[in-house]
């Protein structure tokens, strides 16, 4: 699949913004290491970060193992790794009682946006998302001002089964290809399909269904697990409501 016009997207971007670098958070997952080999195409200084939060090994491997590969192929590739964990717990006890399991694992990715924005102004840098259209524009699947808080989104239009065809295009490593995808927030290894009740190739037939009969009963579970949670968080997906005041 093409994808040197985003590549190009980048760069214009980056030049007509008048900043210097991309920053981008690497989680060990396919969008995450699309995005970063994008960026690094440009040849515009790239950092990328690991953020660990009680984080599984496997991910974390697996996001160093990516960003070893992009240091072997490019030269403009800055390496961070900053462990959050200690602020994550500070935070937790701070909070508590006031927390959830779904509240803390939105704090994690609120916690790594805060930083990736420390390191944005710092290296007078663009925040580049790493959400793909499913994510963003189908179900919502992130957290509102976490991993939602970027400054640009190179992959928002494109579907998951097309990041992975950019990915193999790319020469994304193997180990990251064939990982389920999973958003690594509750630091266990639940994917995103335990989560959202569907696949990926599931919910893109979704997003594209058009009206027809004689649907299976799983088509019709998967069409009412797409419509539940794109109602749900039309609130992520949507400006912000404005209460205008009355022309009179």
């Amino acid at each position: 699949m093409e994808y040197s016009y985003i590549v190009d997207w980048l760069s214009k971007y980056s030049i007509e913004s008048n900043t210097k670098s991309f920053i981008v958070g690497v989680s060990g997952g396919i969008d995450s290491a699309v995005t970063s080999t994008l960026a690094a195409q440009t040849g515009v200084t790239t950092y990328c970060l690991l953020m660990p939060i009680h984080q599984n090994t496997e991910h974390t491997n697996r996001g160093k193992e990516h960003i070893k590969w992009l240091k072997s192929k490019y030269n403009n590739i800055i390496e961070l790794t900053f462990d959050l964990t200690a602020t994550y717990e500070t935070f937790k006890a701070t909070l508590n009682p006031y927390v959830t399991d779904l509240s803390l694992a939105n704090a994690r990715a609120r916690l790594r946006m805060t930083t990736l924005y420390n390191i944005a102004q710092m290296q007078d840098g663009l925040v580049v998302g790493t959400g793909n259209k499913v994510e963003d524009f189908g179900v919502g699947f992130y957290t509102k001002y976490g991993d939602g808080g970027v400054d640009l989104s190179p992959i928002a239009d494109l579907l998951k089964s097309e990041v992975y065809a950019i990915g193999r295009k790319l020469g994304i490593i193997d180990s990251i290809l064939s990982a389920p995808p999973t958003d690594g927030l509750f630091g266990d290894s639940r994917t995103d399909e335990q989560q959202l009740g569907a696949t990926y190739d599931e919910l893109e037939w979704a997003m594209n269904y058009q009206e027809t009969s004689n649907l299976s009963d799983r088509e019709l579970e998967v069409l009412k697990i797409y419509r539940n949670l794109n109602n749900k968080n039309k609130h992520k997906m949507n400006p912000i409501p404005v209460c205008l005041k009355p022309k009179n």
